[in-house]
């Protein structure tokens, strides 16, 4: 499934969908459209591919009720799973990127308090402890193949990808960051197409409030919102 693919269905389908979902699933595909055109820059494919997951995901809520980003996804990815009746995500999960989600889970250049240690907030000591602690759930997620869990740890790992070349916190094109850029992209490229999809398959879900929602759209043209 890819952006082609998607937006066909949706121009078919858009004007049942409840507003709130329009608004999500128009966004989202228009990243995941630039992210197809530029896949060859890494950095560039894996931020695009970002910015398409958070605008299918993102819920408009007061900050006092907001969540943990890891929370949010798990929530997210706990609705998805329930509505996923063809089980696209868990056989994504474990039958073609279980081997780059170890590798990512690894990685601690994308652990968080890794960087707390660097930034002098965590000893050495802790930050080990906490790692060890993180991947150790991790793992018995992934010996119980609890999908929701498991990809929910992967993207607070990728969160903090996410910061470091959206805060300016690495180089374009570096050489020291290859495997978790392209691996990060490689994972969002197939999960973003299959979000998106689940949501339209799923059109009288309530899917909450967008961020930062079009004030008038009396004029407005289609891939203008």
């Amino acid at each position: 499934m890819d952006y082609q693919a998607l937006k066909t269905r949706q121009r078919l389908e858009r004007d049942s969908h409840p507003p709130n979902l329009a608004l999500r699933v128009h966004r989202a595909l228009s990243w995941l459209n630039r992210a197809e055109q530029i896949a060859e820059d890494v950095d560039g494919h894996f931020i695009f591919l970002w910015i398409a997951f958070n605008a299918a995901y993102a819920t408009d809520l007061d900050e006092k009720y907001r969540i943990s980003e890891r929370g949010a996804f798990r929530e997210f990815l706990q609705k998805l799973a329930s509505l996923d009746k063809d089980k696209t995500i868990e056989k994504l999960v474990w039958d073609e990127f279980s081997g780059s989600i170890r590798l990512l889970l690894d990685n601690k250049y994308i652990y968080q308090d890794f960087w707390n240690h660097r930034n002098g907030k965590l000893t050495e000591p802790e930050w080990h402890r906490s790692f060890s602690a993180a991947n150790k759930a991790a793992r018995t997620a992934l010996g119980h193949r609890d999908t929701p869990t498991v990809l929910s740890i992967v993207l607070s790992r990728l969160y903090t990808l996410r910061n470091q070349l959206m805060h300016g916190g690495a180089t374009w094109n570096s050489s020291v960051n290859r495997n978790q850029v392209r691996d990060g992209g490689n994972l969002l490229s197939k999960l973003v197409p299959v979000v998106i999809e689940i949501m339209m398959n799923n059109a009288n879900t309530f899917w909450g409030d967008a961020c930062y929602p079009v004030v008038d759209l009396a004029g407005m043209a289609d891939g203008a919102r």
